[in-house]
């Protein structure tokens, strides 16, 4: 009888004691690296995105350079809303760009539900990585959450306020809780395509969720995460989620409380809140994905060790041994 892959990823996401801490990092899949580069070609990343043999190339660049644990799938928050024709681009340099942005409800109607054959090409990439992946090498699904893609439609380009958002949000309510609704189907849609198609796990970006107070999370953003998480439960019962924003430590019960209680789930820290202080706030047994300061990376060799080791032992027990439900990330991309 041929004995089990070890696949930590999967072991430290459901709280099983894994080979070795697991490692995959936000962004791995290209940017900074010179074969990424290679293939990359010109214009927008979405028109890579829309050739399979492309982005799955570059998806298995890190994995093999690296000997990644978890691939992470070459793709964008922004796809569900651009192929629907909502008018969305990722500028190089600026980031998700609408020239018309959503401000009312006649904008609504070109946010048009989602539906699996406008993402087929994302599709096809996913089944091309299951097939090259190795077995102990998950692929992770990923979406943006409403709240953050919807803060891109709405405002036209990152923002640093969100103040036509929050404007929404305040004087437009039935239209804002709309938007939300309708990109929470978007994200079920993409993120249930990815799974079915092979990925192994799932992560849900709530990149901006901390510009919001937590009265505000829990009134306008919450319910629709919630509904992500639970209907991608019903769907896929033993795939693991995590869910991840940034500078969101006043909003971790809340986030991690979205996520269903049945299941394997991954509460995604960025650098600001250590590992021993969420597990203190929110049980021994949460399971936490990060949380290097990607600073450090930058800062070169040295700092960014010193920085790992101050991450293994935020999440050191009292006995001295790493807690098994740890997947060590950056904490941001």
């Amino acid at each position: 009888m041929t004995d089990p892959v070890s696949v930590p990823f999967l072991d430290a996401a459901n709280g099983r004691t894994p080979a070795h801490t697991p490692v995959w990092f936000m962004r791995q899949a290209g940017r900074s690296l010179p074969e990424y580069k290679g293939v990359r070609g010109e214009g927008s990343i979405l028109h890579a995105i829309k050739q399979p043999e492309t982005a799955a190339e570059i998806t298995m660049q890190p994995v093999r350079r690296y000997g990644v644990d978890a691939a992470v799938l070459y793709s964008d928050i922004v796809v569900p809303p651009h192929a629907v024709g909502f008018g969305i681009d990722v500028a190089p340099g600026t980031g998700p760009v609408a020239e018309q942005p959503l401000r009312s409800v006649a904008d609504l109607e070109r946010l048009r539900p989602l539906e699996v054959d406008d993402v087929s090409y994302v599709v096809e990439t996913v089944k091309l990585l299951v097939e090259e992946l190795p077995a102990s090498v998950p692929l992770l699904a990923f979406a943006g959450a409403p709240f953050t893609v919807g803060s891109y439609l709405i405002e036209g380009r990152p923002s640093k306020d969100y103040r036509y958002t929050k404007a929404m949000m305040y004087t437009e309510p039935a239209l804002f809780h709309q938007v939300m609704d309708r990109l929470a189907t978007s994200a079920v849609t993409f993120i249930d395509a990815q799974l079915t198609a092979g990925a192994g796990a799932f992560q849900l970006f709530d990149s901006w969720a901390g510009s919001l107070s937590l009265t505000d999370y829990r009134k306008f953003v919450l319910p629709h995460s919630t509904r992500v998480f639970a209907e991608l439960r019903v769907r896929h019962p033993e795939a693991p989620c995590i869910h991840f924003g940034i500078g969101c430590d006043h909003l971790l019960p809340a986030m991690y409380g979205a996520m269903p209680t049945v299941g394997p789930r991954v509460l995604g820290l960025d650098w600001r809140t250590p590992i021993s202080d969420a597990r203190a706030r929110l049980g021994d047994d949460l399971v936490v994905q990060g949380n290097l300061d990607p600073s450090l990376v930058l800062a070169g060799t040295d700092a960014a060790l010193a920085g790992t080791e101050q991450v293994l032992e935020s999440n050191r027990r009292a006995d001295g041994s790493q807690h098994a439900g740890h997947v060590f990330n950056l904490g941001h991309g």
